[in-house]
């Protein structure tokens, strides 16, 4: 694997992502209401229209209506209108209404006299629209209320994410820090062991810091394991320097693996592919290698990385390897209860066995 490059420490602040803007998000219809709050002069006109269409229709409607309807049309204008524009405005619109009814409706019309008749039609008239302005009013404040819970929880949930995202982009960034040092310290030695081993160490932590950047999902949502796996294998063959090396990752795109096994297995695949890139392609021999990503016959989490590089020695055998990057894949992948296999016959294949309970349940 090729260590970042000397004194290269990553992205800046600057490339932390920022949540978008609180007031770009789409505000549902109901908590547009009341409107006019800032425009009082049209909510009034709009109250006298309603107000006058429910009287122009009442004046239609009485040639048809038995006695004792004198409301039929005034409730709804209050209802409407103190909802629309307000309990304020529905107030002043149930009083015209009330006068207009008692006025026009209520014997003896065309005058305002109270009589036992029209003093209980009256107080029925109050009654009612008193409960709608109250109950108006209270759902327009618990709508309110709601309305400003929401923006709260909005508001704390893109304040989490930007420190989720700020955290990941700070241990990445002290990461290739940390790979940079090794990379210079490595300048200071002249045994050539030691200094393979930095470089080793260099590369390793940089490929760690390139995975908690795309580990960038504050909720912990499964990560989907071939478009994560197809960016972080691009990511080492172009860190390699090859560009005679064709990749390609396919699979079932379906899915998805928990977060907690997401860097050992994404570890495992890097190793693979950079050992790939390191002994299968040596002497600048170009070739491809190709990834498959799917379940095995139990269910299980199968990665296959096939290389048609120089293949592996005659007398490989896994288990006595002195291979660092081997060594560390195979443990990797025993500490999550899976195995890590590596053959060669006309193609060099190393096949990742994960169990199914590393894979977040399909929909």
């Amino acid at each position: 694997m090729t260590p970042p490059p000397e004194g290269r420490t990553g992205g800046g602040m600057n490339d932390t992502p920022i949540a978008p803007d609180a007031a770009d998000r789409p505000v549902r219809w109901i908590e547009r209401f009341p409107v006019a709050r800032d425009r009082p002069l049209l909510g009034a006109v709009a109250t006298l229209a309603i107000v006058a269409a429910a009287w122009a229709l009442r004046m239609v409607a009485d040639p048809l209506l038995p006695p004792g309807f004198p409301y039929v049309t005034f409730f709804p204008a209050v209802i409407v209108t103190s909802f629309v524009f307000g309990v304020r405005l529905g107030g002043v619109s149930a009083i015209i209404c009330g006068l207009l009814a008692w006025f026009f409706f209520i014997p003896p019309i065309h005058a305002f006299t109270i009589t036992q008749q029209s003093g209980i039609a009256l107080a029925f008239y109050v009654f009612v629209v008193a409960t709608d302005l109250s109950l108006v009013h209270w759902m327009q404040a618990a709508n309110r209320q709601l309305a400003r819970e929401r923006e709260t929880n909005r508001a704390l949930a893109d304040t989490r994410e930007l420190l989720f995202r700020e955290l990941q982009h700070r241990v990445s960034n002290n990461l290739q820090v940390a790979a940079a040092l090794l990379s210079m310290q490595k300048r200071q030695l002249a045994d050539p062991g030691a200094k393979a081993a930095l470089n080793e160490a260099s590369a390793r932590l940089a490929l760690i810091g390139r995975i908690s950047r795309q580990l960038y999902d504050p909720s912990g949502a499964a990560q989907p394991v071939v478009p994560f796996l197809a960016e972080l294998c691009r990511d080492v063959v172009e860190a390699s320097g090859r560009s005679d090396i064709a990749l390609d990752v396919a699979g079932d795109v379906d899915l998805r693996l928990q977060p907690d096994a997401a860097v050992p297995t994404a570890l495992i695949v890097a190793e693979a592919v950079a050992n790939a890139v390191e002994h299968g392609f040596a002497a600048e021999r170009a070739g491809r290698i190709d990834i498959m990503v799917g379940r095995g016959p139990d269910g299980s989490l199968e990665v296959i990385v096939r290389d048609d590089g120089h293949g592996l020695p005659a007398d490989f055998r896994a288990d006595t390897t002195t291979s660092l990057g081997l060594q560390i894949a195979t443990t990797l992948a025993r500490g999550q209860s899976g195995s890590f296999r590596l053959h060669s016959d006309t193609v060099t294949t190393a096949t990742l066995t994960l169990p199914s309970h590393l894979l977040a349940a399909e929909n």
